[in-house]
């Protein structure tokens, strides 16, 4: 994930005119593959060792599980506010690593102490628990997968962020109207390309002009915009008969 998040930064040269941001988007997603296959591995063990009647745990040892428990839920949620916020998706899949550590060391700390109350009789308890929490990050890595593979495929932005781009570049002098805006993630930026409608009757330059002025608007008032291709159209717009 850090040589992911590194690389994206690196500039754009000849054959990657695009730059490199769609690095993070593939570290997200075998963040995610990396947590179903250790949650399967966990599972598969669990099974093998269902029906193993297993000494009972030392008490020092719930202690330990319950640490991990708090120390590994709270890296989870630290990581979270951090990947929401700067809209990572690689940081957001490792947090639910820590959060898929954080349910294992809970598994283990009920069943240890099922084991440790009720006697080597109810050892299977330890791995019916892990059999639960290996459901539940299989669900939740399979999102993630979903979510970070999503990201490859240039889905459009969520409509509240396109709403407040339409508006702000319907404020911009010159535009009577937005035909066509589309705003894609790549990486942690976005990439918008914006079609607005202008007076049929003004010159190429002062056109351009106001293309322009849409252009730096939005990248001034949205930081995570990396570009803005802007297309001009006569207003009002006469859309083509189809064929």
């Amino acid at each position: 994930m850090l040589f992911a998040l590194s690389f994206e930064e690196r500039p754009a040269y000849e054959e990657h005119q695009y730059g490199h941001t769609r690095a993070e988007s593939i570290a997200a997603s075998i963040v995610a593959l990396i947590v179903i296959l250790s949650a399967a591995a966990v599972g598969w063990e669990a099974l093998e060792r269902m029906f193993t009647v297993n000494n009972v745990p030392p008490a020092w040892t719930l202690w330990i599980a319950a640490a991990n428990v708090v120390i590994k839920e709270g890296l989870y949620r630290y990581k979270t506010i951090v990947g929401r916020r700067t809209r990572s998706a690689a940081i957001v899949a490792n947090a639910w690593d820590h959060r898929s550590d954080a349910l294992c060391s809970l598994a283990v700390l009920v069943g240890l102490a099922i084991v440790r109350w009720g006697g080597s009789a109810w050892s299977w308890a330890d791995e019916a628990a892990a059999l639960v929490v290996v459901g539940a990050i299989v669900w939740s890595g399979i999102k993630l997968f979903q979510q970070s593979a999503s990201e490859l495929m240039d889905p459009q932005a969520d409509a509240e962020l396109v709403a407040h781009i339409r508006s702000a570049a319907e404020s911009v002098p010159g535009v009577c109207a937005i035909e066509k805006l589309f705003v894609r993630k790549t990486g942690l930026e976005y990439l918008a390309d914006i079609h607005i409608e202008v007076d049929g009757q003004l010159t190429v330059e002062q056109g351009h002009r106001i293309g322009h002025a849409v252009k730096d608007h939005l990248i001034n008032q949205f930081p995570p915009l990396r570009d803005v291709l802007v297309h001009l159209e006569p207003f009002p717009h006469k859309h083509d008969p189809p064929d």
